[in-house]
């Protein structure tokens, strides 16, 4: 496999270098352009180690090429939307087909049916759908959307999940609530992820003033037995709204998602990311009582649910068909499931050999794997992150996380691993030295959300 440099287990700081002088010159202008030099924080340069933030000039199923000519495995492929790979040819040709045809016209076009009637066959347990292009715009359509059912204007969110919107109800909660009034702040409450009490409690507390729970209905751990049947009870007693953000449990923990999988039913729902493996596709959906409410065959209010000019362009309707119709006739979910396996315990197998399996941990759903990077403490440590990121990219892997695609195969995941059992031969001299610094190579990653640069 040709990589930009494949590290020897005995390398030092001064000998493992990769040099990205073409991927530097974009970021620079990158930056002197768009605010963060990215469009997602999470692909920020901040977000990787110092002069080592490659920029992608194309990519092919599992693999990805930067602007100096450098190949890597890559996981995590667009955050988690390419879960198929990239240019799966079976998406790219329904693409194909579409644009020839047109992309957005005065009127609803068929393709609008077609695509909601193949989502809701293949996420039976919702009874109306609304499409949009991003993730953000579904969940605060689904906050909307309780409050006018219910007439309370408190936003319970789970405080666990990093993420679930750029709006302000939930990004005033981060350290990053720059510009969002104090009042637009109070108007949103926490509760923690498996624990029904204390949920319970809060619901309590605001009696009568919560219009719904909305969370993750699982992350990088099973939800508890009995959890989230307990927070449809809770959300039924107390009159609020049960709301899952499925962005990334939808077709990753079953084509169904997190509610398919569980047998829990939300009323409403959430979904993106995967669903139109890189092409800018979501979806609201849910109970047709509450759904209806932002549509016209009611006699209540109306909402105004969902009303985006590019909500339901026809190539990312037809790219979101080509998904769905993949992952049900070739078993994407589990093929996820079984590659997510074979890596992690090839990572786990490969720290344990290097004496670090205790500081490198490869944690959640198969599909959809995350590590954490500990110092000699036990606790989280950018520095032995940067380390690890580092090592990783000169052995021609990009991985801020482990989230796998369909793509990868056998060799890939073996490469990985390989790359993996050298990095973890350098993080156990760091630990034996106690000083990750000399193989950092300038400044450590940071985390998206802190409130200053």
């Amino acid at each position: 496999m040709d990589t930009p440099y494949t590290a020897d287990s005995a390398d030092t700081a001064d000998t493992a270098e990769l040099l990205l002088p073409r991927s530097q010159q974009a970021n620079e202008r990158l930056h002197a352009m768009i605010p963060g030099g990215a469009h997602t924080y999470a692909k920020g340069d901040d977000q990787y180690p110092e002069n080592l933030a490659p920029v992608i000039s194309h990519g092919h199923g599992a693999h990805v090429w930067d602007v100096d000519g450098n190949r890597y495995v890559e996981y995590g492929s667009g955050l988690r939307s390419v879960s198929l790979g990239h240019a799966h040819p079976r998406v790219t040709e329904a693409v194909r087909r579409e644009l020839d045809r047109g992309s957005n016209f005065v009127r609803p076009s068929i393709v609008e049916v077609e695509a909601a009637e193949r989502f809701l066959a293949t996420v039976p347990t919702a009874e109306m759908v609304k499409f949009a292009k991003n993730g953000s715009d579904a969940t605060t359509a689904a906050v909307r959307l309780a409050r006018a059912a219910t007439g309370r204007p408190l936003v319970a969110l789970c405080a666990d999940h990093p993420f679930f919107s750029t709006d302000d109800w939930f990004i005033g909660t981060t350290p990053m609530s720059a510009g969002i009034p104090t009042a637009t702040t109070d108007l949103t409450v926490t509760f923690p992820y498996g624990d029904l009490a204390a949920t319970e409690e809060l619901l309590t507390r605001h009696h009568d003033e919560v219009a719904c729970l909305i969370l993750e209905p699982a992350t990088h751990s099973e939800p508890p037995p009995g959890y989230l049947a307990g927070l449809r009870e809770l959300a039924d007693r107390h009159g609020c709204v049960l709301v899952f953000d499925e962005m990334i449990t939808g077709l990753r923990w079953s084509e169904a998602g997190a509610q398919g999988l569980y047998g829990v039913v939300p009323d409403l729902s959430t979904f993106g990311k995967a669903l139109g493996n890189g092409f800018a596709v979501s979806a609201l959906a849910g109970r047709r009582e509450l759904m209806e409410r932002g549509g016209l065959r009611h006699t209540g209010e109306r909402v105004f649910l969902l009303s985006t000019t590019h909500g339901a362009e026809t190539h990312s309707l037809a790219a979101a068909m080509a998904v769905l119709d993949t992952y049900v006739e070739e078993g994407v979910t589990a093929r996820l499931h079984a590659l997510g396996e074979r890596l992690a315990a090839g990572v786990r197998d490969a720290a344990d050999a290097m004496g670090v399996g205790d500081h490198i941990v490869v944690r959640g759903r198969a599909s959809n794997l995350v590590f954490a990077t500990l110092d000699e403490n036990l606790r989280p440590s950018q520095e032995y992150r940067t380390l690890f990121l580092r090592r990783l990219l000169a052995g021609g892997v990009l991985a801020p996380s482990f989230v796998v695609s369909s793509a990868l195969d056998d060799a890939d995941i073996d490469h990985t691993v390989d790359v993996v059992a050298q990095a973890c031969a350098v993080y156990r001299k760091a630990l034996d030295g106690g000083d990750p610094t000399p193989w950092q190579g300038g400044r450590p990653v940071k985390p998206v959300f802190r409130r200053s640069v």
